[in-house]
Parts: C-alpha cells; structure tokens; sequence
C-alpha cells in the first residue's frame, strides 16, 4: 500500500502516511530549508556538534534541517536485526542489503531521486576523499542523505541498487560514519547562504580557491617578543591581500605539494 500524497501549507509540507506508529514523531519538513537525513544505528548521537554555534543557530532558524533515521527500526525479527555474516566467510558482521534499502526508502520520501538534486552518501574508507569541492556540490543540492556504516560495511547489492555515492573523510578507519557524516555536514551547511553572514569568509578560506589560508593575527599587537607582521597593520588593502595570497602560495608549496601542483597546473604553470 503506498503513501498518500504530500499537501503544503506554507514552508510545512506534511504527508499522509500508514507507517507504523514509532515512525511519525519526526518534524514537519520546512519546504525551502537544506536537508540532511542520515540513516544510524545511533540516531541520539545526533544533532552533537552540529547543534552548536552558527550551524546550530542555522538549524534553529529552519536554514537546514536534521533528520536522523534508526536504521534499528527497520531490522528483521523480535530483535530488529540489521546484520548477518559475510558471504564467503570471514571477520564481522555486514549490514543486510534488505534492511538497509527499507531505511533509505523511508528516508527517502519526498525526495527527488536525481542524484544531482539529492544526493546519497556512503561514509566509507574505501570512497572518494571529501574536499571543500564536495561540499560546494552539496550546498547547492536541495539536501542529501547520508548512510552511516557499521560493522564490517554494508552489503554491496543495496549500494549498487541505490546508485550511492561512496565518500571517505581519510585514509584512516573509524567505528562507524556519524563522526565523519557531521564533519561533512558541517562543512556543507557553512557554505549555505546566510550561515556564516559574511559570504567573503568562504571565499578566503583554505581550498577555496585551491590554495591553503594565509596565516591570521590579532591583538596583541607585540605577545611574547612577537610582532603583527607590519604589512597587516599599514592599512594598504592591495598590500594585505597581495601578502595574503603570496603567504598562501608559500604554506601551499611547503605543506601540500599535491594541491600545490594542481594549483600550478590549473594556473597553466609549469614551474614547481
């Protein structure tokens, strides 16, 4: 039996629905709001960091919204299983393609099914690296919906049905992804218009412009036999923007020759 259709009033779009009972106590979906819906096993651990400071107050006014969904309640039998043995043997437990895809299913409702408006992420080691490039393409979705791995990982025949986009924070191994789904929620939230207040702090920041930050200083003018470099206290914007960028080139260079190169390359420069 399928879902009755959505209806709007206003910024709320409510839609009727014969789920079971546990499944409504969620909050009307604020129609122009970014969305982000993240399927866990430990749907509490949510909105965490995400609930503070400017991301927090962007959830509290309705700039985004967090839709945590209890990957458990989909599980099969009296104990809501949502893993089983690894075909072929081996360590661990893989979560259940079936489980997985009646998640994503729920999550997925009212969303558009282009992967372009509405993303679907994997938080997996194996994925593409995260970078503030990803982040900009989330930004400009209307949401997305984020897949939190447990276990040994998720059985590959959902992923593929799905068409899931697969993306690691790093080369390294957590317990699980809703560590790294609120470090890339965060990064993609901050980029929302409104967020941060001031648009230019997101055009200056590391990466955005393919080059690492410049180094920052405040008061005290002098701390501990150090100066403000002179150039940022001599009032000449064209100065400070030029010391800036050449600062970014130099801590570029130095610390992350891969982006250095890609700068380069982009820049149509040859010389390393």
């Amino acid at each position: 039996m399928s879902d009755a259709p959505s209806r709007s009033h206003g910024r709320v779009s409510v839609t009727a629905s014969r789920r079971p009972s546990e499944l409504m106590g969620e909050r009307p979906v604020l129609k122009d709001a970014w969305h982000a819906r993240v399927v866990t096993l430990f749907p509490d651990v949510f909105p965490g960091v995400l609930g503070a400071s400017l991301t927090g107050r962007a959830l509290q006014e309705g700039v985004w919204q967090l839709h945590p969904v209890d990957l458990r309640t989909f599980g099969e039998g009296r104990h809501r299983n949502v893993d089983d043995t690894p075909a072929g043997g081996g360590a661990g437990m893989v979560l259940r393609a079936d489980v997985v895809d009646r998640a994503l299913r729920h999550a997925m409702r009212g969303a558009p099914m282009d992967r372009a408006a509405w993303p679907i992420v994997y938080l997996s080691p194996r994925g593409k690296p995260f970078d503030q490039a990803t982040a900009r393409r989330w930004s400009a979705a209307r949401g997305l919906t984020m897949l939190c791995g447990r276990f040994e990982g998720v059985d590959q025949r959902v992923l593929d049905e799905w068409e899931i986009e697969e993306v690691s924070l790093g080369d390294f191994v957590l317990t699980g992804g809703e560590i790294a789904a609120q470090a890339m929620i965060d990064a993609t939230v901050r980029l929302l218009p409104g967020v941060l207040g001031n648009e230019a702090s997101t055009e200056e920041e590391s990466f955005a412009r393919g080059l690492l930050e410049a180094p920052h200083y405040t008061r005290p003018a002098i701390w501990n036999g150090r100066d403000i470099p002179e150039v940022l206290t001599s009032g000449h914007h064209g100065r400070v923007a030029a010391w800036r960028h050449s600062e970014a080139e130099r801590l570029t260079r130095e610390r992350r020759p891969d982006l250095w190169a890609e700068y380069l390359a982009n820049r149509g420069d040859d010389d390393a």
